[in-house]
């Protein structure tokens, strides 16, 4: 499941920089106010990379998720795209926790006939 999340994540990354520089367009918006809050969402997705063994790095990913959703408010594209990308990340968290369950089962299987 870690490398399929990561993997949603570092995908992340990039959406949220180039919605960044889209969100640079806006006039009504301040550089620093855009790249203060891309930044520490940006942060937030490669730190949530370590955390996703850790108790409560799967919730704060779907935190991230919503967060990435909401944005569609600055950038309507963001809608779509943040969409996309929690629908990702519950495939990541369903279908990752099954291949590890399978992963296990197979290791111990292999034990026992050891």
């Amino acid at each position: 499941m870690r490398t399929l999340c990561a993997s949603t994540l570092i995908g992340e990354f990039f959406v949220i920089g180039f919605a960044g520089l889209v969100a640079m367009k806006d006039p009504d918006l301040s550089m620093g106010t855009v790249w203060t809050v891309c930044g520490v969402a940006m942060a937030l997705s490669v730190l949530l990379c370590g955390m996703l063994g850790r108790p409560g790095g799967i919730q704060l990913g779907w935190a991230l998720q919503i967060g990435l959703v909401l944005s569609g408010f600055v950038v309507p594209m963001m809608f779509f795209l943040g969409a996309c990308f929690a629908g990702l990340w519950w495939a990541s968290v369903h279908f990752g926790g099954k291949i590890d369950a399978t992963k296990a089962r197979w290791a111990a299987e292999a034990e026992a006939q050891a």
